[in-house]
């Protein structure tokens, strides 16, 4: 199941990625792997991994819906700088969830999925079911639009040169 389980721990963070809260990341995450489990039992195991994650962001989505919502908002934009990777390292894991699950659809789910640096772009594309325009803009706004919160939230001297 998942690979012999090596996959598992990259399927709870996408879930956490694209909740931004840890226990409608595990809702989702334990509700993903009852339903392989029933599959299984019943002789129709989930194809690929794919599946999985597939399965995990539509709960997600589900999960996140309940509760607060985030303002709709036109964010600001900033071109991608090339300190970006130290930014985000500098970020903890409930940072950077927080602000991806304020994403709206598909901007959510392909950031969640980009930023877990798990996937081609093939199977990206496959796993959101978008077209490769689509996931294109979605990434390109979503980075930009993070990049200009990364400006303002991560202090400047830290990634200067």
């Amino acid at each position: 199941m998942l690979e012999t389980n090596q996959n598992l721990p990259q399927l709870y963070r996408f879930c956490f990625l694209m909740t931004g809260d840890a226990m409608k990341a595990q809702e989702a995450f334990q509700a993903t792997l009852r339903e392989a489990a029933l599959r299984s039992a019943q002789g129709e195991p989930p194809a690929d991994r794919l599946w999985f994650f597939r399965d995990a962001r539509w709960r997600c989505l589900v999960v996140g819906e309940e509760g607060l919502q985030p303002e709709k908002a036109t964010l600001e934009e900033d071109e991608l700088s090339p300190h970006a990777p130290s930014q985000v390292a500098q970020l903890h894991p409930e940072q950077l969830a927080i602000w991806i699950s304020g994403a709206p659809e598909p901007q959510r789910s392909a950031l969640a999925a980009y930023y877990l640096d798990e996937f081609t772009p093939r199977e990206i594309l496959t796993l959101l079911e978008l077209k490769a325009g689509e996931l294109s803009d979605a990434l390109t706004s979503g980075r930009r639009q993070f990049q200009a919160w990364l400006n303002a939230t991560t202090p400047a001297e830290v990634y200067e040169e």
